[in-house]
């Protein structure tokens, strides 16, 4: 099973014809940020355009998105915020919007809400092995949740998760300078950063085994 992560879309799907395999790949998902503060007009329009695409695509709401955008999700049964989803004998679970910013962006959480979320997700999973974790906002202290201040502006409670229960992966964005790979014990961070920027996640999945790299285009801006 071959699967195509990407986040930070920003109303902005350009890149995904310069996505090689998008079409042919067994599912797409998406950690979030579909618009610019935008509600369910401009999240339909960028799921389309996805599905136009691949069918099989998966997706959270972003920081950015306001609420109604999950709403959507749920309605259109693509949603992965608080829910578990077993794919091929792959586990996935969600977490959407972000730790709270200084910015006051429409969908952001208290640390304990976010722990709540991830709990409710993990519960749905049923003890099933492997899993991965697709989080809009990444695990704390990592080279994925650093700006360019230094700063580290990650999630406390998504990393406690990844510490406790070791997805084998963490497709995340949200910080779009942190693009780059980590480890928190035997789990992979990706962070893509903006679609635009021409770089994806490739996930392989066989035999229970998973493996997990950041892709980027050379030509890309």
């Amino acid at each position: 099973m071959r699967i195509i992560g990407f986040g930070d879309v920003h109303m902005d799907t350009g890149m995904l014809e310069r996505i090689p395999g998008l079409q042919e790949a067994d599912y797409v998902l998406v950690s979030g940020d579909l618009t610019n503060f935008g509600g369910r007009s401009d999240a339909r329009r960028i799921l389309d355009i996805l599905r136009r695409w691949n069918p099989q695509t998966y997706a959270l709401f972003g920081n950015l998105d306001r609420p109604e955008v999950a709403e959507l999700l749920v309605q259109q049964d693509r949603h992965l915020h608080g829910c578990a989803r077993i794919l091929q004998g792959l586990g996935i679970v969600g977490l959407g919007g972000s730790n709270h910013t200084p910015f006051a962006t429409p969908s952001e959480f208290a640390e304990e809400e976010i722990a709540a979320i991830l709990d409710r997700g993990l519960t749905q999973l049923r003890g099933h092995r492997p899993f991965i974790l697709v989080s809009h906002p990444p695990p704390h202290a990592c080279r994925c949740d650093l700006l360019a201040s230094g700063a580290h502006v990650g999630s406390t409670a998504v990393r406690r998760f990844i510490e406790q229960w070791q997805p084998a992966v963490c497709l995340t964005g949200h910080i779009h300078e942190a693009r780059g790979t980590d480890n928190i014990g035997d789990c992979t961070i990706l962070n893509p950063g903006m679609l635009r920027h021409g770089a994806w996640v490739e996930i392989c999945f066989a035999d229970g085994h998973i493996s997990a790299a950041l892709q980027t285009l050379s030509s890309a801006t």
